[in-house]
């Protein structure tokens, strides 16, 4: 297996950022070797020299971006867990620590907010099957700790209707990568709270969010 790392700077660094551009832009199964070699201005041959083939340029790109997201996405909800100290967390802190993390890690990806969220959207838009195995676990491995975290915060939710929700919630943000309101409609933060709020009603839906009220000569104390 190469080295799933990219060096910053020489030909190849400059083939892995022309290919995340045009990825970004044009999706994973429109893009050609030739399309990236010929805006790299290198030969057709370089791709292979230098990642082995196609799928492997493809993968380094995956691997490059959603690693560090699902393990910024798992360290703050173990921040959010310990902030608990054994309890559930509240719903919208678990979505939060699910989201942020685009947020942060656009900023740190070298690449434009837009670009960085179409080029997510369109990995994520992938079937599994298209994942490189380590992507496949590292994927895997946040659905199943972000879902025993939504278990505990909403214990009435059957695991079936939970998982679909899960799923829509997922679907909802792919979406809004891929199709983002225009800036001057919205900050990005505005942005982030609302959809947390779309998301934890949806998650929320057919729950009781709160206490029935007293009745009876007790109901004016609170005991």
């Amino acid at each position: 297996m190469r080295e799933m790392t990219v060096p910053e700077s020489g030909p190849k660094r400059k083939l892995f950022d022309v290919a995340q551009q045009l990825l970004a832009a044009k999706g994973f199964e429109l893009v050609s070797v030739r399309d990236i070699t010929q805006a790299a201005e290198m030969n057709v041959a370089a791709v292979n020299y230098h990642f082995g083939s196609r799928d492997g340029l493809l993968s380094l790109v995956m691997y490059h971006h959603i690693m560090p997201l699902n393990e910024e996405r798992l360290a703050r909800l173990e921040t959010v867990d310990r902030k608990g100290a054994g309890k559930s967390a509240a719903l919208e802190e678990i979505i939060d620590a699910w989201v942020r993390p685009l947020v942060n890690q656009a900023r740190h990806s070298g690449l434009s907010e837009q670009s960085f969220h179409q080029l997510v959207g369109k990995i994520f838009s992938l079937q599994n099957k298209d994942f490189p195995a380590a992507i496949q676990d590292s994927i895997q491995q946040v659905a199943d700790r972000f879902t025993r975290s939504l278990v505990k915060a909403l214990p009435t939710v059957v695991s079936e209707d939970l998982n679909a929700r899960f799923h829509f919630m997922t679907g909802g943000l792919i979406h809004l990568l891929l199709n983002p309101p225009s800036q001057q409609a919205s900050t990005i933060e505005a942005t982030l709270g609302r959809f947390i709020r779309f998301a934890a009603a949806g998650l929320r839906e057919g729950t009781e969010t709160e206490a029935p009220a007293k009745k009876g000569p007790q109901a004016t104390f609170d005991f």
